[in-house]
């Protein structure tokens, strides 16, 4: 399993964690998302299938894109 932490600006309140857990939980293989708005973050953990890739490409298409 792995841990991946990330920055996405465009959180801007609970609402905007609450989609994106929504989101990223239908992927296979999310294990776990939690988010902080106040620190613009997000954690994922996660295993095969799914990879950071295919996480930040899904953020992309949500509008909330990740900041590498």
């Amino acid at each position: 399993m792995a841990t991946i932490k990330y920055e996405v600006p465009s959180i801007h309140c609970h609402h905007c964690v609450h989609t994106i857990k929504s989101e990223l939980s239908e992927m296979k293989g999310i294990t776990s998302v939690e988010g902080d708005p106040m620190n613009k973050e997000i954690v994922v953990q996660f295993e095969t299938p799914a990879t950071s890739e295919a996480i930040e490409s899904l953020m992309a298409e949500i509008n909330y894109p990740v900041k590498k």
